[in-house]
């Protein structure tokens, strides 16, 4: 799986966000998307997950020989962060049973095996409602990470975890994403210490106003 990026921008009314992107994302490495608060981070995922489309340039999604149509990209990512939210309403089994009637689980895992590893057993049937922010976070993670996709995307994955959360997630990371497309935006050192490339936000910031 590639994602292959050309020339790509993205503008909000007159004020580009970046422009002049050309990157290629390939399956087995991993990503660090950096910048600082607002430089554009997440709008980089969302237009390389398909939620956002680009104001200039083409972006390819390549399995092997094939080309993958965008509008069936969804099908091949799975995605964590803040702007995406549990079903409150639900308990931790309904939600995780909701989200695997349209997604595939990691082979090996099923419902009560992400509980385990989410050590989460004695809520599993409380209200997400009534779980800490914390709680909430390793759940988003969880769903995610056990998605059998071959590109994983995450998004400020250590917001509102405390140092025992941290290091859950980097054992997370470490175990379950070396086959994987794997790309982190992130402007936290702990979050993003597993990938081996990483991508600046600040390089592709040079033009200011409305050009061309």
């Amino acid at each position: 799986m590639e994602i292959i990026l050309e020339n790509i921008g993205r503008r909000f009314n007159q004020e580009w966000i970046f422009r002049s992107l050309n990157y290629r994302f390939e399956q087995g490495q991993s990503y660090a998307i950096l910048g600082a608060n607002g430089s554009g981070k997440s709008t980089l995922l969302q237009v390389l997950a398909g939620s956002l489309s680009a104001s200039e340039g083409s972006l390819n999604y390549q399995s092997g020989q094939s080309k993958i149509e965008p509008d069936d990209f969804y099908e091949h990512i799975s995605i964590s962060a803040p702007y995406l939210e549990l079903i409150e309403e639900f308990s931790l089994t309904e939600m995780i049973d909701f989200h695997f009637q349209f997604k595939h689980y990691l082979p090996g895992f099923d419902s009560q095996e992400i509980i385990r590893i989410l050590d989460l057993k004695k809520v599993e049937n409380k209200a997400i409602r009534y779980f800490s922010s914390g709680m909430k976070q390793r759940c988003k993670l969880a769903l995610a990470v056990f998605t059998n996709t071959p590109v994983l995307l995450l998004d400020e994955p250590t917001a509102n975890l405390d140092k025992q959360g941290i290091e859950w997630y980097q054992q997370l990371m470490a175990t379950y994403t070396k086959e994987r497309l794997l790309i982190i935006c992130s402007n936290q050192e702990e979050e993003y210490q597993c990938c081996t490339h990483q991508l600046k936000i600040s390089d592709y910031k040079k033009f200011r106003g409305l050009q061309g």
